[in-house]
């Protein structure tokens, strides 16, 4: 059974709350905040759209939508205001980035066919903005958002002198095991690496696409422990037989620093060291150090 949807009512009459329950409570989980700091605390567990009226005597209504817009964590949801035919109250809502606004009196079917559209608009937009940014083979995230991501981590990490490193993963002999199993096979072998790559490491690291069957992770570790790490992973995905199939990966690894901060130069570094494993017999690590490329044999 799909979840409900949740939509917030903010409004400090009771009568009113108990209204839009019985209209909206068969078709959606309906919870309430009767002033503004319970609003932003409700809000900040996700509802799909808040119901917001503008007569409430607890709080300022364009204050509090001012405040949702203004977090990122609340910016997503969509408001509708509650309101009397004032078009200008209404337009002053819309200019603070309100979606919607309803007059009253209400008309239950009104507020059902509104609330309807703009979560529907809302789960579009959240199915646009979840395409755009991750591959749609393996879930990760794709190779534009890691650009994206890599120069805003590589630039907090010159800020706050942090430590950053960029592993790159390539399966060895792709292509002859798409030939040999059918493409098929190979799209489940991509799909089961990036799941273990996915769980063997930490929410604040990234694990992408980078295309074809190579990923890169952006991992906030110095050497030794992105060497651990990458060396641990290495033999995860030798042990992993996907479909009873054999896969290995060739590892190269690069550590940013303040002079080495430019994500494309790290890419290439670690491409290099990719490529050195491949020649000095593929499943293995190599590091990029000071100008040295070290094999893990």
């Amino acid at each position: 059974m799909n979840k409900l949807s949740v939509v917030l009512v903010v409004d400090d009459v009771k009568t009113n709350v108990l209204n839009m329950e019985q209209c909206l409570q068969d078709q959606y989980q309906v919870w309430a905040a009767d002033n503004g700091e319970s609003c932003l605390l409700a809000a900040k567990q996700q509802p799909d759209l808040i119901l917001l009226n503008m007569l409430t005597s607890k709080l300022d209504p364009y204050r509090l939508c001012r405040q949702l817009k203004a977090s990122p964590e609340t910016s997503d949801i969509p408001i509708i205001l509650i309101s009397t035919n004032n078009s200008e109250a209404e337009q002053k809502g819309l200019a603070l980035g309100a979606a919607d606004c309803i007059s009253k009196p209400i008309s239950p079917a009104v507020v059902r066919a509104r609330v309807s559209t703009h979560i529907q608009l809302k789960q579009h937009q959240q199915q646009l903005k979840y395409m755009a940014f991750h591959d749609q083979l393996t879930g990760l995230y794709n190779r534009h958002f890691l650009a994206e991501r890599a120069s805003q981590s590589l630039a907090n990490m010159v800020r706050h002198h942090g430590e950053l490193s960029l592993l790159m993963i390539d399966l060895d002999y792709f292509k002859q095991i798409n030939e040999f199993n059918g493409h098929q096979v190979g799209d489940v072998i991509l799909q089961q690496v990036g799941r273990l790559l996915q769980q063997s490491f930490r929410k604040e690291d990234m694990v992408a696409r980078l295309g074809g069957e190579a990923f890169v992770v952006m991992m906030e570790l110095g050497l030794y422990q992105a060497r651990a790490k990458a060396e641990l992973i290495r033999q995860k995905l030798q042990q992993l037989k996907p479909l009873g199939v054999e896969v290995t990966g060739s590892f190269g690894l690069v550590v940013a620093n303040i002079d080495n901060a430019d994500f494309a130069h790290l890419l290439l570094l670690a491409d290099e060291a990719v490529y050195k494993a491949k020649a000095d017999g593929r499943n293995r690590l190599v590091c990029y150090q000071q100008g040295q490329y070290l094999c893990d044999d």
